[in-house]
């Protein structure tokens, strides 16, 4: 028996969780439906869930059909957990990305689809709630395929649409020939030149494009219903290939979520890629820190479910404990690499006392989702990064419920980053060196970093000449200095190497390298000067021809940078980037200004400079932009 790991995703109330109780249910892994309005279906098992009936965690059921264990992850749908969702497609062979016949293609939808199809994750479509009133079929596949992606072919066809009495035939793969001759060159000579292609020719290359992605079958049917869903189980297992596994030699893996268990002690989900893992394992893995340091984390599986061989995903507890995103030997390519998030919050505890309770749990927190990055601030207050609003809700209600501890939740502020400009020199000598009394010598370059790396720490002195805590000092000063650049904003990109270095024994000691460091980092990073960037969407919004003129005013006020405009007699479809601060603006007046008819889409898309010429005014050689007024 081989194992599929599929990933149902989709737009918030298409559907995810029910047809997840139907796929369990229908195949004998629990005994009754759950309902997501009664709070008591298997996935969503934490209070918050069943309170607002949305997925916040990802988690994973399986059931057996067709000869294939399947593993089932059932992702959130609103866009402020997309951080969920983007580890989860890490793990995954496969997804079903479900689609309301009543409410159709959502911009959340578009987003999923898009990184779907640039992972060439073999995707199946289900179209749900046929028994809807509102539901659609030919229109919706339309609307898929201007939308979505043109590769797809409906694979069923449904009577009584929109009524009780709805059900799904299944249509020959016959009717997906000419979809599949755009994405298969031996089909489509086969149409061409003849012979007409047979169905076993037909079946192979429907098994072949939806493997590598390029090709997407579409389904029909209703997760509450039950009907269609046998179709889409055998397909499942038919069309979509298991990763290719490696029994034998060092066991690799990512950890894709962690929930707390009963005791306290956290649970980590484990996808394994190579070898096997068995309880009472000593394992390594390997975490990447916000800062660009790679750390290993040595420890015992103290407990295991079940067996965990190639290919298969499990949970089990691991001392010391994992995060989100640790790896197990090398990591994967196949990380779809979201946007971080870009909203920023400071979290203070309503009651001081419980300040220091607010800070453990908020670390918690961070241990399940590390892109908050939980770090402290002034005044006692922790900054966290966020995606939205929904999430800042739902923090609160967890730290309420879950921790005891009630925290009032400053009004997100768009993060702004620094990168270095030039490269600058700073060098302190032992003692009292430019004020300090420590009794180190540092000496400092900061210099840009390719974009993209982060921060990176590198020598130019002896590895000897120093004992390995203070170089740890160091460096470990380096990257924390670096959280507040010259604006306020943390800094990125940058390269820091330690150009020069001493120490007085038996005076010197790590302290006084992690009290000079930051004294020399900072003196270097004004000599390099910094520049200032603010995050960017890519956006595409679909209107009337009747509002171009109104919709382009609006973005070009914005601040937008148009890449392309097309369209004809009665709509338009515009793309283009616009700065992260402006994009609730435009989603909000995109109504008014169409009449309710405008499609709006975006998504995090890298940064750009903020206005150019601004210099630093605590020393006037720097060359160093300020941050707008309201810049994290």
């Amino acid at each position: 028996m081989h194992t599929l790991n599929i990933g149902i995703l989709a737009h918030v109330d298409a559907g995810k969780t029910s047809l997840t109780e139907r796929l369990l249910f229908d195949h004998g892994a629990i005994g009754r439906l759950g309902s997501v309005d009664a709070g008591d279906t298997r996935t969503d098992d934490g209070a918050i869930e069943r309170q607002r009936g949305i997925t916040i965690r990802s988690a994973v059921a399986s059931f057996t059909a067709h000869g294939t264990r399947i593993n089932l992850i059932d992702t959130p749908g609103h866009s402020d957990f997309i951080a969920e969702v983007e580890r989860a497609l890490e793990v995954l062979d496969g997804a079903v990305l479900l689609l309301s016949a009543v409410e159709g293609v959502q911009a959340q939808t578009r987003v999923l689809m898009r990184t779907l199809r640039r992972l060439r994750l073999p995707t199946l479509i289900f179209v749900n709630k046929i028994d809807r009133p509102g539901a659609r079929d030919e229109g919706l596949l339309a609307d898929i395929r201007r939308g979505l992606t043109p590769y797809v072919a409906p694979l069923a066809r449904v009577t009584g649409l929109g009524s009780a009495g709805a059900r799904v035939r299944p249509l020959g793969v016959g009717a997906a020939a000419e979809a599949l001759a755009e994405v298969d060159p031996d089909i489509l000579a086969a149409l061409v030149d003849g012979p007409e292609p047979t169905r076993d020719d037909l079946l192979t290359a429907l098994a072949a494009r939806t493997a590598d992605g390029s090709f997407h079958p579409v389904y029909f049917g209703s997760a509450l219903g039950g009907q269609g869903v046998p179709d889409l189980v055998e397909a499942v297992t038919r069309l979509i290939p298991p990763a290719p596994a490696t029994p034998g030699g060092e066991p690799r893996g990512t950890v894709f979520a962690v929930r707390p268990g009963p005791g306290g002690e956290r649970i980590a989900c484990l996808r394994l890629y190579g070898g096997e893992v068995t309880e009472r394992q000593r394992l390594t893995f390997l975490r990447r820190g916000a800062d660009g340091v790679t750390s290993r984390i040595r420890g015992r599986v103290t407990r295991l479910s079940g067996q965990l061989a190639a290919g298969d995903i499990a949970a089990l507890t691991f001392s010391p404990g994992l995060r989100v995103g640790d790896h197990l030997g090398e990591p994967t390519d196949r990380a779809p690499q979201f946007a971080p998030p870009t909203l920023e919050t400071l979290v203070t505890a309503r009651h001081p006392a419980d300040a220091a309770r607010l800070r453990s749990a908020l670390l918690t927190l961070a241990d399940q989702d590390p892109l908050i990055h939980a770090r402290p601030a002034a005044d006692g207050a922790t900054a966290l990064l966020l995606y939205g609003e929904v999430q800042m809700e739902v923090l609160a209600a967890t730290l309420a419920q879950d921790f005891g501890v009630e925290a009032d939740f400053a009004p997100g502020r768009v993060r702004y980053l620094e990168r270095p400009r030039g490269t600058g020199e700073a060098g302190a000598e032992t003692p009292w060196h430019l004020g300090t009394r420590y009794w180190a010598t540092i000496g400092l370059r900061v210099e840009p970093g390719e974009r993209g790396s982060g921060g990176v720490f590198t020598y130019e002195t002896e590895l000897g000449a120093l004992p390995r805590a203070f170089h740890q000092a160091v460096e470990e000063s380096v990257h924390a200095g670096m959280g507040t650049g010259l604006t306020g904003a943390a800094v990125t990109d940058y390269r820091v190497t330690l150009i020069r270095s001493g120490f007085v024994a038996p005076l010197s000691t790590a302290a006084d390298f992690r009290g000079l460091t930051p004294v020399v980092l900072r003196r270097a990073l004004e000599r390099a000067g910094t520049r200032l960037f603010e995050p960017c969407h890519a956006f595409e919004v679909e209107v009337p021809s009747a509002a171009l003129a109104a919709v382009t005013s609006l973005l070009a006020s914005r601040e937008a940078e148009f890449t392309g405009t097309s369209g004809g007699e009665t709509a338009w479809v515009i793309t283009g980037e616009l700065p992260a601060r402006h994009v609730r603006t435009v989603e909000l007046r995109l109504p008014e200004l169409t009449h309710g008819e405008g499609v709006w889409w975006s998504r995090l898309h890298g940064d750009r400079p903020v206005g150019a010429g601004r210099a630093h005014a605590a020393e006037p050689h720097i060359d160093t932009d300020r941050a707008p007024e309201g810049a994290a």
